[in-house]
This record gives structure tokens, sequence and C-alpha cells, in this order.
């Protein structure tokens, strides 16, 4: 499956954003899908995961109440939103799918088979 990512920009502290994460090829049902992101200079780290029905989901301690995953299986997209953003959250932000089994959410980066390209969320302060 091909993915790409999209949504970022520049905004506000305190403002929101929605990622989208499209996908091509198989069926983006057979893949649970995550969000990381990349600041400079620091390593790229889990953000959000969703199970491939979208039943569960997982989030990093530090965007918890924040940021809420979401899919559509039917468009072969899957969502990222963010309120509430802090200049913390500046990054290059990736989407990536995995295989798994229903239900299950994958948080470690090796477990991801498929990347797409990153888009820049910028926060200013």
């Amino acid at each position: 499956v091909q993915l790409q990512a999209s949504g970022g920009g520049l905004v506000q502290a305190g403002g929101s954003l929605r990622l989208s994460c499209a996908a091509f090829g198989p069926p983006l049902s057979s893949y649970a899908v995550g969000w990381f992101r990349q600041a400079p200079g620091k390593e790229r780290e889990f953000v959000a995961g969703i199970s491939r029905a979208g039943t569960v989901t997982r989030y990093a301690d530090s965007v918890k109440g924040r940021f809420t995953a979401s899919r559509e299986n039917a468009k072969s997209t899957v969502y990222l939103q963010m309120n509430t953003l802090k200049a913390e959250d500046t990054a290059a932000y990736f989407c990536a799918a995995g295989t798994t089994v229903t239900g299950a959410v994958l948080v470690k980066e090796t477990s991801y088979t498929n990347w797409g390209q990153g888009t820049q969320v910028t926060v200013s302060s």
C-alpha cells in the first residue's frame, strides 16, 4: 500500500489542524495505521495508532486528550485531528501502515512496513 500524508501547515499555538493519510493499493482495512513525528535534531516518535477497523486507538502521553486518530476505510483515509496545538508539536508528521490482527494497534516504528512522506506542522508561540 502507498500512503500520502497531507494537511500540515502553520498554525498559532492553541489552534487546530487535521492531517489526512490517503492510501492507494490494497484495502486500507487490512492495515493498522500509525502517526509518527520527527522534530529537527530529534528521533522519530510515535504519536498515535489506530486499529484496522478503527475501534482501538493509542496515543503518546504528550498528545493524549488533544489529538484524535480516526479512519474511513471506505475512503481509504486515516485522519489525525490535532487540537490545542503547542510549539513542541512542531515536527514533520508521517503516517505508516502495518499488518496485524484485528483490534491491535502497532506502537513500535519497526512494526510498520509502509510509510508515507512527511507533512510539516509548524506551531508558532
